[in-house]
């Protein structure tokens, strides 16, 4: 299988985030399945260019990081299917299967108030209302009709694991720029 030649070499940004990898080509034109990271993948249709990086496991049928111009990506049957400049058959879109994405954060769409990306939660620190320290954020996780911090603390000299949801009911601030949530949660809850 022959790697897609018009793959142009570049620089990852110091903002690149990785949002997703490929799956695999989908239909004989050039399409591929894209496996987002988040729930809601409009950084994967915003952004007009990804930046590949190769899997870290399987074959490699390119190295480095390297741009590639999308033509049009969109929601189908519950995952997202892109079509980019260059990849224009269905073993040049199986030579990216694997392929990690970033895109540059600055190019994310604005989001409103009250409304977070999950990759600016991970690593702020939790506390609760009386100023106890809760936890990192580790992940988060959707459990469907919520998602929830997966929180990492030390007990006793072991790691733990606490989950809090993510609701407004239970989160009382998000400070982004103090890198710190305030919750109405306990630590024996």
């Amino acid at each position: 299988m022959a790697a897609p030649l018009s793959l142009e070499s570049a620089e990852l940004p110091a903002d690149a985030v990785e949002v997703g990898r490929i799956a695999d080509a989908w239909g004989v034109k050039g399409w591929f399945k894209v496996v987002s990271h988040s729930t809601t993948p409009e950084a994967l249709f915003a952004a007009k260019h990804w930046y590949l990086q190769p899997s870290e496991r399987g074959a490699k049928t390119f190295s480095g990081t390297v741009l590639l111009p999308i033509r049009q990506a969109k929601d189908h049957s519950d995952t997202v299917v892109a079509w980019a400049q260059g990849i224009d058959d269905r073993d040049a879109a199986e030579a990216l299967r694997g392929a990690r994405i970033f895109v540059p954060r600055s190019s994310f769409p604005a989001t409103t108030q009250d409304e977070y990306y999950w990759v600016d939660l991970i690593g702020l620190q939790v506390f609760n209302r009386e100023g106890v320290a809760l936890g990192q954020v580790q992940e988060l996780m959707s459990t469907g009709p919520q998602t929830v911090l997966v929180l990492a603390y030390e007990q006793d000299g072991k790691a733990q694991e606490r989950m809090i949801p993510f609701v407004s009911a239970f989160v009382d601030k998000v400070d982004l720029p103090e890198k710190r949530i305030t919750v109405d949660w306990q630590p024996d809850y």
